[in-house]
């Protein structure tokens, strides 16, 4: 039992490691698409970010990759209106979706975000897995349960991320993740694992790097092309 359990600390850390290694590499901006044709090439495998506006997707973005100014992060709600490409280490694009539920924008600016994100869900070959990032202080709204359907009915991969964990007492915040934890096991594309993070404090960060570098583009592979 020992054995065991010291084995998968160990894996653990050799997981951590290599997600570790793959944020610290090159990482940079390539495209920013507000149409179907805008949409980078399919050369490497995606992640994306899904979430409320406001939620932190940016923030996360920053937090993972080590950068404070590679996504632009806003107080300001529905600033991202666009889908914006990053590409990892050569190895895993990272894609930031517009935020959804709330914007101060025009309801037509509003309505073409959405049809280009439900577009880039629904149809991008290389897209992996979708990151669907919930406050943790609010939980899962409305909006959000429209978002978990729409991927339920495409077929993509989901898994939630908890952001601002650092904004949440211990207590409200297992509390808020249970209920998020049961809501999701009702869904079939759904990840059943829950990420808990906060983009300040940097918790759950190296382990949402480990989990996300299963996605990425061996290193065999790189050396081939």
């Amino acid at each position: 039992m020992v054995h065991n359990e010291t084995s998968g600390e160990e894996q653990l850390a050799k997981d951590i490691e290599v997600g570790r290694l793959l944020f610290a590499g090159q990482c940079d901006f390539i495209a920013a698409a507000n149409n179907m044709k805008a949409l980078p090439p399919v050369t490497l495998p995606e992640i994306c970010f899904a979430g409320r506006s406001n939620v932190g997707k940016s923030s996360l973005i920053n937090a993972l990759t080590g950068r404070r100014m590679l996504a632009r992060t806003s107080q300001t709600p529905g600033r991202t209106r666009q889908l914006i490409f990053f590409n990892l280490a050569s190895r895993l694009q990272l894609v930031d979706l517009p935020g959804y539920g709330y914007a101060s924008a025009p309801k037509t600016d509003i309505k073409a975000w959405t049809n280009l994100t439900r577009r880039y869900l629904a149809g991008r070959p290389s897209l992996q897995r979708v990151f669907l990032l919930i406050d943790s202080r609010r939980g899962i709204g409305p909006a959000d349960r429209d978002i978990m359907n729409l991927l339920d009915e495409t077929a993509v991969s989901w898994a939630v991320v908890m952001t601002k964990a650092d904004k949440q007492k211990a207590d409200p915040l297992s509390i808020i993740c249970n209920e998020t934890a049961e809501k999701i096991s009702k869904h079939v594309a759904a990840y059943p694992e829950l990420f808990v993070t906060s983009s300040e404090s940097g918790v759950g960060i190296e382990t949402l790097r480990a989990h996300l570098a299963r996605f990425c583009l061996p290193k065999e592979d790189l050396a081939a092309t």
